[in-house]
């Protein structure tokens, strides 16, 4: 029999994740009078590990999807999705150009070598294109001072026929926790981009879910919100809990006990003794490891469920196995249910903190061996 782990892809979770951010929308831009956004449904990394197969139909309700990688866009196009589909990264090579043109797909443009590529390339159509501005990230994007030279030489290649659409975009660095920063970056993207045409996207999960930043920009489908991790279930902000925003889980990582013994008093479980009993207890053996994408660095104490029941897990994580208390859980049993993160379970967010990362990471690092069924 296969070895009992599993990650489970609830698509209505997807759906109704996707559906309460639009809702939330609509009713924060009613107050004003305005148009909700156009969403771009990001997928990248696979749809954050979720699988770009259940991300299609399940956002389907988007106004057009963002990754990075051509292949997953060009699957996209396979599955029969037909609306936007947005480059993140832009082009890599001049031989990208004839896929932007041939599956239409819009292009972030963030330094001179693209806008070089395009200006050399030839297209059967205008190409849509998104100019991205540095605005404080220090990532990707064209500096303040450059920026407007940098679009005006993509509106030159729209008078050649090249480009059709020119937008302007930006990433901001703090909106999950600081305020004032992400209104310094906004400020200094109004001020770059004034007087300049185009659709605007520069709203993440975070600054998706604080509609307060939504006042300085452009009302309706001319401003393109970016979610990401929150239509996954998991949250952009640290100490607001995902069920806040009425957002469910979507990835569940679940596995069994497959031991049941007894530690004495004085005994240590795993590699390096990172944990001591004081007293005699149960432990249980779950079938999951660093090896199929379990933080290693997940200590005592991170939560875990067994059989529905909150219990903690101990000592260090190994490649295939993990360890949990089974005080809690007195009827334990091997093969009883255990739920690492998801329905039923501590949150990915929860289980990330424990281990001094963040959800995002965990759901995208489920490891391939682990069987992943879409529900």
């Amino acid at each position: 029999m296969p070895r009992p782990i599993s990650a489970t892809i609830s698509l209505s979770s997807l759906t109704h994740n996707l559906a309460t951010v639009s809702k939330q929308l609509e009713t924060a831009c009613s107050k004003n009078g305005s148009k909700r956004p156009s969403i771009w449904a990001v997928i990248k990394a696979n749809a954050y590990g979720h699988g770009i197969r259940n991300a299609v139909p399940a956002f389907a309700q988007a106004d057009g999807l963002a990754m990075l990688d051509f292949d997953e866009a060009l699957l996209c196009r396979e599955l029969g999705w037909d609306k936007p589909l947005l480059m993140l990264e832009g082009l890599f090579e001049p031989g990208d150009v004839a896929l932007l043109d041939r599956h239409r797909l819009v292009s972030a443009v963030h330094c001179q070598e693209q806008i070089d590529i395009l200006a050399a390339s030839k297209v059967s159509r205008p190409l849509d294109i998104f100019v991205k501005l540095n605005s404080g990230m220090n990532r990707l994007g064209f500096a303040p001072e450059q920026y407007s030279d940098a679009f005006r030489r993509l509106l030159a290649l729209h008078e050649r026929g090249t480009v059709n659409i020119v937008g302007k975009m930006s990433h901001f660095a703090r909106a999950d926790d600081d305020p004032d920063a992400t209104r310094r970056q906004l400020d200094l993207f109004i001020k770059a981009t004034q007087g300049l045409p185009g659709s605007v996207s520069v709203c993440n999960s975070a600054a998706t879910l604080t509609p307060t930043i939504w006042p300085a920009l452009p009302g309706g489908p001319d401003q393109w919100v970016r979610p990401g991790i929150c239509l996954y279930g998991a949250s952009p902000f640290d100490g607001r809990p995902a069920d806040e925003f009425g957002l469910m889980p979507a990835q569940t990582l679940a596995a069994k006990l497959i031991s049941v013994s007894e530690l004495q008093a004085g005994a240590s479980v795993g590699y390096g003794y990172t944990f001591t009993s004081s007293a005699k207890m149960r432990i249980g053996v779950v079938a999951c490891g660093y090896a199929d994408g379990y933080p290693r660095h997940a200590g005592t104490g991170t939560p875990v469920t067994v059989d529905g029941v909150r219990t903690r897990l101990l000592g260090r994580v190994s490649m295939d196995m993990l360890v949990v208390d089974l005080t809690p859980v007195p009827n334990a049993h091997v093969g009883s249910h255990v739920v690492l993160w998801g329905q039923g379970g501590p949150s990915v967010d929860e289980v990330a903190k424990a281990a001094g990362t963040i959800g995002y990471e965990l759901l995208c690092a489920v490891a391939p061996r682990v069987p992943k069924f879409a529900v």
